[in-house]
């Protein structure tokens, strides 16, 4: 199956998007890569992929820096913009399937942020493959401040190993969001969703869980 390429206006600017949309769709998901990454990033491509398969659409995109070849993340105010921008044409291509936003890592908050800040017109959900809670080795919890604002449900898929999720601060934070949050814990995977060869399990494996629990929880909603 191949992804169509949309050009979407942000501002005075433009970005690239890839709709990956199955004949069977149940949902869009509209998907944000992380900082070090882009949207054609295997990582992201596979996740497509393998969503589609679960008949899962996607619009996956690039922030504004890396639509320009940059390294160095957005501001904020940038990257909700594209957020709202991509949410936005997402909602003309999707034929009336439901709404759903997120991403990997640095685009995840991104798209919770914008959701805080004001909500995604549309969007029934947040979903979050390895929110960075904190950067690594410095634990804290003041990236999650925002999340109480939001009022829509929100799922959370991390894995066990996740140092920029330690899970003796994560856990409390999205029990604290009561009932509109889902923790999904991946065993023995990384921020990546990476596992060590002597846990037992293969990169593909650990993916293919990620990518049920996203859908599940999809259908749930």
């Amino acid at each position: 199956m191949d992804a169509q390429t949309l050009s979407i206006p942000v501002g005075d600017e433009t970005t690239s998007g890839l709709l990956l949309m199955p004949p069977d769709a149940k949902a869009l998901f509209v998907f944000a890569h992380g900082a070090g990454t882009d949207m054609r990033h295997r990582a992201m491509a596979g996740n497509a992929e393998g969503l589609a398969e679960r008949g899962v659409a996607t619009l996956r995109y690039n922030f504004l820096f890396t639509e320009k070849g940059g390294k160095r993340p957005d501001p904020p105010r940038l990257a909700h913009a594209a957020v709202r921008a991509v949410v936005a044409r997402a909602a003309e291509v999707a034929d009336g399937l439901p709404l759903f936003a997120g991403g990997r890592s640095f685009g995840g908050r991104m798209t919770s942020q914008a959701q805080a800040d004001h909500p995604l017109p549309g969007v029934r959900g947040l979903a979050f493959l390895g929110f960075p809670l904190h950067p690594a080795g410095k634990p804290g919890i003041e990236r999650a401040s925002h999340l109480a604002m939001i009022r829509i449900p929100m799922l959370f898929v991390s894995g066990t190993r996740d140092a920029l999720a330690e899970l003796d601060l994560l856990r409390p934070v999205v029990a604290g969001l009561g009932s509109l949050a889902t923790l999904h814990l991946v065993d023995q995977a990384d921020h990546s969703f990476k596992v060590a060869a002597k846990s037992g399990r293969t990169g593909a494996e650990a993916e293919a869980e990620v990518l049920d629990a996203l859908s599940r929880w999809m259908s749930g909603h």
